[in-house]
């Protein structure tokens, strides 16, 4: 069974800035994931040409079930407000989506911790720190009946603060206490891979470096596991679109060895 993380930046290309819904469709079908985990993804915007991406992807790997889950209402950068799944279907809205070719049998949706004050953030090239503002975030996990068994795949975008997003992902961690086993968390997590199993206490099945997708040199994305979960390969794969990179494993549930 193949799973696949990718922070699609709303299908933007980097190369001439544009966003191509083609383009998402086709880098879809290339990575051939039977569950898909995706960020950054649009529902009704402008900049997006008003499209579902959600629904494109869907289409794109011939997923049988499927789930938006926003974490802001409105346009990014405008007038957004954080989102409390009471929306419209067809209302503009910005967050992660989970998508599976094999049956999804229960869902949940965890909002994070949100930081509502603007923080201090120095990035690289200056003197002064800069005030900015974070977007609410949120996880889904599912539980899917694929042909090795029962598994629970979870999807989340935590915030690039990085003193908050541990907060936020011990504070998901608590939460999927209660879901059932083996349980694989993907998404892109703003952490390391250390900092990322030592606050999950789940190993990693992938270790490769997706970001920035041109030169990539930090594992921000991450596919980790736990309970009896193999990866067979994994890989990062650069695809037309995103300052990410897409992170795939193929695995299967039963026992290595």
């Amino acid at each position: 069974m193949r799973l696949a993380t990718f922070n699609i930046l709303h299908g933007r290309s980097l190369t001439d800035n544009q966003v191509s819904v083609e383009g998402l469709a086709r880098a879809v079908r290339s990575l051939d994931a039977d569950v898909l985990a995706l960020q950054e993804v649009d529902r009704n915007q402008p900049r997006s040409h008003g499209a579902d991406l959600t629904a494109v992807a869907a289409e794109a790997m011939g997923a049988v079930d499927h789930r938006f889950v926003a974490a802001l209402s409105g346009s990014p950068g405008a007038t957004w407000v954080a989102a409390t799944g009471a929306e419209q279907p067809d209302a503009a809205a910005y967050g992660i989506a989970l998508l599976s070719r094999h049956p999804v049998t229960a869902w949940e949706i965890v909002r994070l911790p949100e930081l509502r004050a603007p923080v201090p953030m120095r990035f690289h090239g200056t003197r002064k720190p800069t005030l900015v503002r974070d977007e609410p975030r949120v996880a889904m996990a599912a539980e899917i009946e694929s042909p090795e068994g029962t598994i629970t795949v979870v999807n989340t975008h935590l915030t690039f603060i990085r003193w908050w997003n541990r907060r936020q992902l011990r504070y998901l961690v608590r939460s999927l206490a209660p879901a059932r086993r083996p349980l694989v968390l993907m998404g892109d997590l703003n952490l390391g891979p250390a900092l990322a199993s030592s606050l999950t206490g789940m190993h990693a099945l992938a270790a490769h470096p997706p970001f920035p997708a041109d030169e990539p040199r930090e594992q921000l994305d991450h596919v980790l596991a736990d309970g009896p979960v193999h990866a067979q390969a994994s890989a990062a794969r650069r695809l037309a679109l995103s300052d990410h990179q897409a992170l795939v494993v193929d695995l299967t549930l039963a026992t290595p060895g």
